[in-house]
């Protein structure tokens, strides 16, 4: 019974800002690769036991459409995805086999599209001063901020390069007229190939906005950087992603052999490129955390087989058959020997940015090495006076917020991850496994930091504090969890069990000093499979109706209220995520309609994925599917946004019940950027980004 065929996936809060919470995935729309060989007997042989070489060859084009966004614009196509892979088996010489997939892809959206994905992609922004409403000014372009217009506004901020920058001349000095004539040229950030960040798909009004660079990264290099394989790709890369130095057209690569022992016992050796799947339950990513996901290829809605990033990976399984107590046991080892590699979350500027997770990082990298405009930063209020605003769209120069550093894990013996799983099988055919796993977090964390720094371009000490500076990072994780899965006969039910507990995750803690904390985790997902006939589908085949629930919560999760909003953690203390899966078989299994149900119940957001597909041929097979999103309340996903968080004015001058601040970040003035999508989740994050799918594959 093929469950993993035609689902779709979910994550649960990938985002903690400044860390991330590996979770799930439900995809929408698959069907079923139908193996052909091709030229057996025209490739060599390797040693005189070895088998005959085996190759299936296919062909993919997956076609996609969007509709309007929450800007109004009809985004239209989103994907023209040309896939062809290939699946190779050899026996060799001694019991030793070999398995390979190779994969190349060509994506021509950012060419037939080029106007939302491509080089004329963005354009020029404008961003709300709510202190200057009712005014001609209410909007100001991007390098129009606060800092030309100190003394007009009379608000008491120094006149300084400490907080300008270029946008007009290549190769200028803004604010010339305050500058000193020792300050270095700034880097040019004009007002071009910008989008608003969350712009697609929330409003913010009165909130801090902050402009985006969307453009390839050879066309607008502004925000490019290595993030750990994405965020610096050219529009080349970003069309045919597996050709790279990391040779991801390998998808699979190893060689694998069993070892008979004297007392019938076996050892299993698998050495090479691969993937390594822990865990029983179909969607969710509960114990499968040994090899990150690339969810730029499609967001959350491919099957994790295939967007799963191979890694070179050792197991070793010790096979001790049978005993008094069980059917069978066996304990197997797991060593990623590979450089580290994150989840790919996608480049800002691509069809599938995850959470808008690689749109805050192009936006806040950019911002720490060009300067920019932040709208609705600085209060226009006198320190001291009551109230939370209004504010001004404010200017930074370059070094002073944003993301700093990022630092990526180097090849070390300590760098590298490994795991240990035991799998027994009792006389009643209850199934489990207990894995342990030590390993480095796919997702990042931003780490604040609190010293005084010299500014490289104006050499002047710029109090990082006062702002919001960070690196980034990937933090340790310890795990420890099981798996388990049964029969209930009687009601014709399987059931899948799965859960796990970490140590050393990181969330984004804005009661803290560094602005994230340590927290362990637990999560958990129970699934319940049972083939039903239903008679007004079809009376002579099942219709499987597959339901499953995701519980996580935080332990040790600080959250408080202030005058203007929640302070602490942006992630749910407790959250629950359920999918239900409805696949019909129709026609001796050449028509397969589905309908894939989720709901987040914390983010209050639901989708629906109905989706057919057609066999017309043992060669050829057509599907077609689409998803919709919905959500409750946009409000809910506000957070502190640390307008607050500086501590000289007119930053962080906020009054409250008649007192004065006197902590920054004490208030928690709050808007949907920069937190909001995580804790929206993957379904409510996307709720402006419905699609038809249409797809055709062909086996040769």
């Amino acid at each position: 019974m093929q469950k993993n065929i035609n689902k779709t996936g979910s994550n649960n809060h990938i985002w903690r800002l400044r860390s991330f919470a590996a979770c799930m995935s439900l995809g929408l729309v698959g069907s079923v690769y139908m193996p052909l060989a091709v030229g057996q007997e025209e490739l060599p042989t390797l040693g005189e036991s070895a088998s005959p070489w085996k190759v299936d060859v296919f062909y993919e084009n997956a076609t996609h459409f969007r509709g309007k966004d929450n800007t109004g614009n009809r985004v239209g196509l989103s994907k023209f995805r040309n896939t062809l892979q290939a699946e190779v088996d050899k026996g060799l010489s001694d019991g030793w086999a070999f398995h390979g997939i190779f994969r190349g892809t060509f994506d021509g959206v950012y060419q037939l599209n080029k106007d939302e994905y491509g080089k004329n992609a963005g354009g020029a922004v404008t961003l709300e001063s709510s202190a200057l409403a009712g005014t001609p000014v209410h909007y100001l372009p991007f390098g129009q901020g606060i800092v030309n217009w100190t003394t007009a506004q009379g608000i008491g901020l120094p006149p300084s390069n400490t907080f300008g920058f270029n946008s007009t001349t290549p190769g200028g000095l803004a604010n010339p007229s305050t500058s000193p004539a020792a300050v270095a040229n700034l880097p040019y950030n004009p007002n071009q190939g910008l989008r608003l960040l969350f712009d697609r798909w929330g409003s913010n009004p009165g909130g801090v906005q902050v402009a985006v660079p969307v453009r390839p990264c050879d066309v607008d290099s502004r925000g490019c950087t290595d993030f750990g394989g994405y965020g610096d790709k050219k529009r080349s890369e970003l069309e045919s992603p597996e050709f790279n130095d990391k040779l991801d057209f390998i998808r699979e690569f190893y060689v694998k052999k069993s070892f008979n022992l004297d007392d019938g016992k076996q050892v299993f050796v698998k050495v090479g490129k691969q993937q390594v799947v822990w865990g029983r339950t179909d969607l969710f990513r509960v114990l499968d955390v040994i090899n990150p996901v690339d969810f730029s290829r499609n967001n959350i809605y491919d099957e994790l087989q295939d967007i799963r990033i191979p890694m070179w990976i050792l197991q070793a399984e010790y096979r001790m058959g049978a005993s008094d107590t069980f059917q069978d046991r066996n304990v197997s080892v797991v060593w990623n020997f590979d450089q580290f590699r994150p989840s790919n979350l996608g480049q800002c500027g691509t069809p599938n940015v995850i959470l808008d997770a690689g749109c805050i990082l192009r936006g806040f990298k950019s911002l720490w090495d060009n300067g920019g405009t932040i709208g609705n930063f600085a209060s226009a209020l006198p320190p001291g006076a009551p109230g939370n605003g209004p504010h001004l769209s404010t200017d930074f120069g370059p070094g002073t917020i944003g993301i700093r550093n990022v630092n990526l894990p180097e090849w070390k013996l300590k760098n590298t991850q490994l795991g240990l799983k035991w799998e027994g099988v009792t006389a009643g055919g209850f199934s489990f496994s207990l894995n342990a796993l030590a390993y480095r977090s796919h997702l990042p964390s931003l780490h604040m930091f609190n010293s005084g720094v010299v500014n490289p371009f104006i050499g002047t000490v710029v109090n990082t504090s006062d702002l919001i500076a960070f690196d980034l990072v990937y933090p340790r994780v310890g795990l420890l969890g099981g798996s388990a899965d049964f029969q209930i006969p009687e009601a014709n039910l399987a059931v899948r069990l799965e859960a796990a507990l970490t140590n050393g995750e990181e969330f984004g803690n804005s009661a803290r000093p560094g602005g994230y904390s340590k927290n362990k985790v637990f999560r958990s997902v129970i699934g319940l499979d049972r083939p039903t006939i239903i008679p007004w589908i079809n009376e002579a085949e099942a219709t499987l109706i597959s339901a499953q629930l995701f519980y996580q919560h935080i332990f040790d999760h600080e959250q408080y209220d202030r005058p203007f909003g929640k302070i602490g953690m942006v992630d749910w203390e407790n959250n629950v995520t359920g999918t239900m899966l409805i696949r019909a078989s129709l026609f001796n299994a050449r028509l397969n309609p589905q309908v894939v149900l989720a709901r987040d119940f914390k983010a209050r957001a639901f989708a629906v994925a109905p989706s057919v597909s057609y066999r017309y041929s043992d060669n050829l097979s057509f599907s077609m599917g689409a998803n919709f999103k919905f959500i409750d309340d946009e409000k809910r996903f506000h957070f502190a946004d640390q307008r607050d968080s500086a501590s000289f004015a007119p930053f962080g001058a906020y009054t409250a019940g008649g007192v004065t601040q006197t902590a920054p970040g004490a208030w928690g003035l709050s808007g949907l950027v920069p937190l909001g999508a995580f804790r929206a989740g993957p379904i409510g994050a996307a709720w402006r980004e419905d699609e038809i799918q249409f797809s055709m594959k062909y086996k040769f």
